[in-house]
């Protein structure tokens, strides 16, 4: 049902990477995603069970859905990637499940992107982010743009695509912040106006002397890694590192600040302070509005 109405959409809006199904049905509790590369590929994130269900009774359901998804999608096994996202903390989301790797070029919005199905959680792009970066293409051209916890670096490749003058990406991991590198490539964005610093972005904002007209900024809702010297929460952080990041924000710069928290909510400070907008609703893609605590996002600049 899901995959008939998103079909044509996708088709519409030329987008070959969505979400088809997201524990629609609570017995089935796993997140569906497809990903068109040079064949359709289908990454399937199975939430972890409830410790009062049964192994066995959770295991047949997975293979039940395995079955179905070969047969809606016409694809074989070999196609399918299987994950188990358990509650995690820190940047455990973010590393590798295994040594091999496997790589596959997916495109978005005219770009294309490097992904990985099978070796990490996440896979290189969030799906959930494509209209925030549509935003931060809208808003790049000609400006100093600063991507904070920048991933894989996909909100700067878009950056770069709009024209902005400069790009600078920091994040703590060598592997993402290589990958964003690898991206840019990819792309035909090579040039002294694109910066990749390997930090703790906490610690970077602080001793940066240069200012930016546009920041992205999506820190992860925990972190304790051990590259840092204290650990991180967003709920209880925000306030102090949004501080630090509007300290490098000109004078008509903005800042979109965003981060997948469910339970979030704005420090009164930073709201007293500036001039605050949530438009989670208008960065939430229509593949994902069966699910709209997915993420939450904000414009914020100066007053």
């Amino acid at each position: 049902k899901n995959l008939r109405h998103l079909k044509k959409w996708a088709k519409r809006e030329d987008i070959s990477c969505y979400r088809v199904y997201d524990a629609d049905i609570p017995e089935y509790s796993m997140a569906i995603d497809v990903y068109q590369s040079r064949e359709l590929l289908v990454h399937v994130q199975e939430y972890e069970a409830p410790k009062d269900i049964p192994e066995k009774i959770s295991k047949k359901r997975l293979n039940d859905a395995l079955s179905f998804i070969q047969d809606i999608f016409n694809v074989d096994k070999a196609q399918i990637y299987v994950k188990t996202r358990k509650q995690q903390k820190g940047i455990s989301q973010y590393e590798r499940h295994e040594d091999n790797s496997e790589v596959h070029i997916i495109e978005e919005g005219g770009l294309k992107f490097f992904v990985n199905l099978k070796n990490y959680l996440d896979t290189g792009i969030f799906l959930d982010h494509r209209k925030t970066r549509q935003l931060i293409y809208n808003l790049a051209d000609q400006k100093n743009v600063l991507n904070l916890f920048c991933y894989t670096g996909s909100i700067s490749v878009y950056a770069a695509a709009s024209g902005a003058k400069s790009v600078t990406s920091v994040d703590m991991s060598k592997t993402y912040l290589n990958w964003a590198k690898r991206n840019f490539v990819l792309n035909g964005f090579e040039g002294a106006q694109y910066e990749f610093f390997q930090n703790d972005c906490v610690e970077w904002v602080k001793e940066c002397d240069k200012t930016f007209d546009l920041i992205f900024l999506d820190p992860p809702s925990f972190s304790n890694s051990k590259r840092m010297d204290s650990h991180f929460s967003v709920q209880e952080d925000h306030e102090e590192l949004i501080l630090s990041v509007m300290n490098i924000l000109t004078k008509d710069g903005t800042l979109i600040f965003s981060n997948n928290f469910r339970k979030f909510k704005m420090s009164k400070t930073i709201c007293t302070h500036f001039s605050v907008e949530n438009i989670s609703s208008n960065t939430l893609p229509e593949d994902f509005k069966r699910n709209p605590k997915i993420h939450n996002c904000w414009r914020i600049i100066h007053k």
